[in-house]
């Protein structure tokens, strides 16, 4: 395997902007395949990469890490005092312009329902080290110093392959892994190829008081490796529910990010015709103002004159505003 030294690793060019009008791939079993195509049970790759269980990345010295939850100051990303967390990377040049383009939607994808922002690594010790690697795989939580997250050229280049191994980095392991996940699918065990039953293990996952959810891009599909063909996990109590199929992030990944780093713990938009707080899906920061232009039916079109906004998707205002019909406060 070629060695890849500090000087060969860079930075997307700070003066272009990918162009996101390419058809984007989306198998939902994309994750899943690239997984099992790379992995074995524990794969010891050259002395430039670390020991990889699975898609995840451990540390000879500190193994037992990735079993526990993300939630100490050191595991997580620092949060800056402008309240956004800036999480630096650096990325291989390895890779071609639209492999770039899918990183790169990738990385930005989290800064419009999340206080996450994917920056360009200048001087900061603890960063990204983003390149083409022997298959899919990253570390739980901020490991320290330039931290390997692989995307294997052939076959992790996918939108919901990098969302995946970005929230490894951010503290979450896999959806199959929770604790509880034993009320909501049944494991096949004996569907199961005997070296990868690990992959099964009940472990502490950041849940978030979240539920379990059958469309987190953390959640393998129902033959995840299977010795036979046959499923390898089975949703309860109904068997016909799909899962495994996420092709981005669903709500409940997102707001598990918002509340692992406190995103925006007062967030709330409240009007004086709402005496409760209304909480926006995602959880968004906003300071605003706004008068709705109301009528029987409701007018289509909405005027908000927004004071200050940070994390706020349009579409959470709108949705606020069909439930007021006086100033926002």
């Amino acid at each position: 395997m070629r060695l890849f030294k500090p000087d060969k690793l860079r930075d997307i060019n700070a003066g272009s902007k990918p162009n996101f009008s390419f058809k984007q791939e989306t198998d939902p079993l994309i994750v899943f395949r690239a997984l099992r195509r790379h992995h074995v049970h524990v794969q010891v790759r050259d002395a430039t990469e670390p020991r990889v269980i699975e898609d995840i990345a451990v540390d000879d010295e500190n193994s037992e890490r990735n079993a526990d939850p993300c939630t100490s100051s050191y595991c997580m990303w620092p949060k800056s005092s402008d309240g956004k967390v800036y999480v630096p990377y650096v990325i291989s040049n390895q890779f071609n312009s639209r492999e770039l383009q899918i990183i790169q939607r990738g990385l930005d994808s989290f800064s419009s329902v999340t206080c996450i922002r994917f920056v360009r690594r200048s001087n900061q010790r603890d960063y990204l080290s983003i390149a083409s690697n022997s298959g899919c795989y990253s570390f739980v939580g901020r490991r320290g110093n330039a931290q390997s997250l692989s995307l294997d050229k052939n076959g992790c280049i996918y939108h919901n392959t990098v969302q995946h191994e970005l929230l490894h980095a951010l503290g979450f392991n896999h959806e199959q892994c929770r604790s509880d996940r034993d009320s909501h699918i049944r494991v096949v065990w004996e569907n199961i190829i005997d070296s990868y039953k690990y992959a099964f293990d009940k472990i502490a996952t950041l849940n978030q008081g979240t539920p379990y959810d059958y469309n987190s891009v953390m959640q393998y599909h129902r033959t995840a490796f299977s010795k036979n063909g046959q499923p390898t996990m089975v949703p309860i109590p109904n068997s016909n529910v799909a899962f495994g199929q996420g092709t981005q992030m669903s709500q409940n990944d997102i707001t598990r990010v918002n509340k692992l780093y406190k995103c925006c713990p007062t967030a709330r938009l409240t009007s004086r015709s709402h005496h409760r707080s209304y909480g926006a899906r995602f959880c968004c920061n906003a300071t605003l103002t706004a008068n709705q232009k109301h009528s029987s039916p409701p007018s289509k079109k909405f005027h908000p004159r927004t004071k200050k906004r940070s994390s706020c998707p349009e579409a959470e205002l709108q949705l606020f505003l069909l439930h007021t019909t006086d100033q926002v406060l």
